[in-house]
C-alpha cells in the first residue's frame, strides 16, 4: 500500500464514518430516553433514502400512504386510552397531529407528484413523511408497552423492524434506486477528489452534531430529554411528560436516518432491505460509546468507518465480520469492569 491508497481510504472510511456517527448518535438518543434499542433505525434510513428517490423520479412514495394509515391508528389508540377523560381540545389536538398533519402531507406530495419539484422540496417532504412514520411508530408500537423490561422492549422493536423492511419491498420493490447529488460541483486536493456530495456528508454531520448540542444545552424540550434520560420517573415526578420526550425522541432519530439515507443514495444504490446493515454499523458505534457517550459514538463511529475502508482493501469478503467483531472485546471489558444491577424500575 503507498501513501495515495491510504488516502482514499481514509477518505472512504470518514465518509462512512459520518454517516455511522450520525445513526449511532440517533441510537444513544433514543435508548437513553426511553430505552429501546432501535432496531428499525435501518428502514428510516432506507425509507428517507427511497423516499427521496421516488420523489425525484416524479412519483408519490407509497411512505406517505403509510404515514396516514399510521397516524389515524394513532388517533385510534388515543380516542381508545383516553377514552374516559375525553375533552374537546384533547381530542382536536390529537387529530391534528395524528390524522390532519399527514393528511396535508399527502395532499402535496400528490399535488406535486409529476412536475420537475427543486431538490430542496423532494428533500424537506421526505424528511416530514420519514418523521411522521417515526413519530407514529413510538405512539402505536412502544408508548403502550413503555414501562416494560428492556427485553420486551427489544422483541418489540425486532418486530417493528420486520414489519417495516416488508413494507418497504411492497412500496418500493425489489430492484434498488439512486437519487440525484446534492451538489455536482468537485475538485481536487492533491490526489484526492472531493465530491459536492461527500462535502455534504461532512458538512451535514458536523451541522446535526452542533444541533443536537444546542437542542441538549439551551433547550427546554433538549433539557427535558435530557432529564428523562437521567431518571424517567424523577422526571415525571417534576412535571416532565416522558411520552412525549418519547415522541421527540423518535421524530429525530427518524430525521435523522432520513437525513442519513439522502446523503447515501446518490452515492450508491440502495434496496429495501440496505439500511438495516448500515443501521447495525452506527449500532457497533453505539455500543462502543455504551449507549450513553454522544462524543465516544460519534469517535467510534469514525473507528468503524476506517475499519471498514480498510478491511475491504486487505479482506473484502470478510470486512463486515471484522467491523461487526469490533463489539466483542469491548462487551467483553464492559462485563468484566461493570458490577451486576438489577433493571431499575419505573
Amino acid at each position: 500500500m503507498n501513501t495515495t491508497i491510504m488516502l482514499f481510504l481514509l477518505q472512504d472510511g470518514i465518509t462512512n464514518g459520518a454517516i455511522y456517527a450520525l445513526l449511532g448518535l440517533a441510537l444513544v438518543l433514543v435508548f437513553a430516553v426511553t430505552r429501546v434499542i432501535l432496531i428499525p433505525q435501518g428502514e428510516f434510513v432506507t425509507y428517507g433514502a427511497l423516499t427521496y428517490a421516488t420523489l425525484a423520479s416524479g412519483q408519490v412514495p407509497g411512505t406517505a400512504r403509510l404515514a396516514v394509515a399510521m397516524g389515524v391508528v394513532a388517533f385510534s389508540l388515543d380516542l381508545f386510552m383516553r377514552r374516559r377523560s375525553l375533552r374537546p381540545a384533547l381530542v382536536g389536538r390529537s387529530l391534528a397531529v395524528n390524522v390532519l398533519f399527514p393528511a396535508a402531507i399527502l395532499a402535496l406530495t400528490l399535488t406535486l407528484a409529476g412536475k420537475q419539484t427543486p431538490i430542496a422540496i423532494d428533500i424537506a417532504l421526505s424528511l416530514l413523511i420519514v418523521g411522521a412514520i417515526g413519530l407514529y411508530l413510538y405512539r402505536i408500537a412502544f408508548a403502550p408497552i413503555a414501562h416494560t423490561s428492556v427485553l420486551v422492549l427489544l422483541i418489540s422493536a425486532v418486530g417493528c423492524h420486520l414489519a417495516l423492511q416488508g413494507i418497504g419491498l411492497v412500496f418500493f420493490g425489489a430492484e434498488g434506486q439512486r437519487g440525484p447529488p446534492l451538489s455536482n460541483a468537485a475538485f481536487t486536493i492533491a490526489p484526492l477528489r472531493f465530491t459536492g456530495q461527500s462535502i455534504a456528508v461532512y458538512a451535514v454531520t458536523v451541522i446535526l452534531i452542533v444541533a443536537l448540542w444546542l437542542l441538549f444545552s439551551f433547550t427546554l424540550y433538549g433539557k427535558a430529554l435530557r432529564a428523562t434520560a437521567v431518571n424517567r420517573l424523577g422526571a415525571r415526578l417534576v412535571g416532565i411528560r416522558t411520552a412525549l420526550s418519547g415522541q421527540i425522541a423518535f421524530l429525530l432519530a427518524a430525521v435523522i436516518g432520513a437525513i442519513s439515507g439522502i446523503l447515501i443514495v446518490p452515492i450508491t444504490t440502495l434496496y429495501y432491505d440496505t439500511g438495516f446493515l448500515i443501521g447495525l454499523k452506527g449500532f457497533v458505534a453505539a455500543i462502543i460509546g455504551g449507549l450513553v457517550s454522544y462524543p465516544l459514538t460519534a469517535v467510534a463511529a469514525l473507528l468503524v468507518g476506517g475499519v471498514e475502508s480498510f478491511s475491504s482493501f486487505y479482506a473484502s469478503n470478510f470486512k463486515e465480520v471484522i467491523v461487526f467483531a469490533l463489539i466483542i472485546p469491548v462487551l467483553l471489558l464492559r462485563s468484566l469492569t461493570t458490577p451486576a444491577v438489577d433493571e431499575e424500575e419505573d
